[in-house]
C-alpha cells in the first residue's frame, strides 16, 4: 500500500486543534493522540507564521511518533517546513487545484464543503477528502455556513453516490460523542472533533470513548 493511502486510512476520526484557558494547542494534540486519534489538523487561525511553524514542528514530531497523520489548516506554504502530511483548505483559502499543483500528488489535500456543489468542485479539483459541515452551531469557527443536520448529510451522500463521487466525507461542526451513531447512518465516512474533546472533564477518556463508538482499533 502506498504511503499516502496508509495515511488516509486514519481519516475516519479527525481532531482539529483548539486551545482553552487550560490547554495549549500542543496540549490538545497530545491529548487527542493519547486518546487514540490518529489524524490531527493544526488549526491556528489567529497565529503568526512563526508561531505556527514553532508549534507545527513539535506537533509533527508528536503525531509521527504515534503513527498519526498530520495536516495543517490553510497554510500551503508551510506544509514542507513543518513536515506536514497535507493541508486542509477552507472555502476562502487557496483553490485546491492550485495547491495540488504546488504540493504534488503525494500530499493529502482536503477541502471544506457545505453543499453538493462544493463537493463536486473539490472532486474535480483533486481533493483527497471532504470536510463537510457544519452539523450544528459551533463556537470554534467564525462565519459559519448554513447548518446541515442529519438530513443535509444524507442528501449530500445520496448525490455523491448517484454521481459516482468516491471521496471520504467527514462531518464537522459541533459534533459530540452522542451524535455519532445517527451521523454514521447518513453514509458519511467519518467525523471531525475539536471543542467537545477539550471541554470534557477528561479529554483523553472522551477521545477513547469516541474511538470505541467509531470502532477504531488504535
Amino acid at each position: 500500500m502506498a504511503e499516502k493511502e496508509q495515511r488516509m486510512m486514519n481519516a475516519r476520526l479527525q481532531f482539529i486543534t483548539h486551545y482553552t484557558d487550560q490547554y495549549s494547542y500542543l496540549d490538545s494534540v497530545r491529548l487527542a493522540l493519547e486518546g487514540g486519534c490518529r489524524w490531527i489538523q493544526l488549526r491556528m487561525k489567529d497565529a503568526t507564521a512563526d508561531e505556527i511553524i514553532r508549534t507545527g514542528l513539535e506537533a509533527a514530531d508528536l503525531c509521527h511518533s504515534y503513527g498519526a497523520t498530520f495536516l495543517i489548516d490553510d497554510h500551503v506554504e508551510l506544509v514542507g517546513r513543518i513536515h506536514a502530511d497535507g493541508v486542509h483548505l477552507g472555502k476562502n483559502d487557496m483553490p485546491i487545484a492550485e495547491a495540488r499543483h504546488l504540493l504534488g500528488d503525494d500530499c493529502i489535500i482536503g477541502g471544506t464543503a457545505n453543499t453538493i456543489d462544493d463537493v463536486r468542485a473539490h472532486y474535480r479539483s483533486g481533493a483527497d477528502y471532504i470536510g463537510c459541515g457544519p452539523f450544528r452551531y459551533t463556537t470554534t469557527k467564525k462565519n459559519l455556513s448554513p447548518i446541515l443536520g442529519l438530513e443535509g448529510y444524507a442528501g449530500i451522500v445520496r448525490h455523491m453516490q448517484q454521481e459516482s463521487i468516491n471521496l471520504p466525507i467527514v462531518a464537522i461542526g459541533g459534533i459530540t460523542n452522542a451524535d455519532i451513531p445517527a451521523l454514521m447512518q447518513t453514509g458519511i465516512s467519518g467525523i471531525a472533533l475539536s471543542g467537545s474533546i477539550l471541554r470534557a472533564n477528561n479529554p483523553v477518556e472522551e477521545m477513547q470513548s469516541v474511538c470505541r463508538e467509531l470502532k477504531m482499533n488504535n
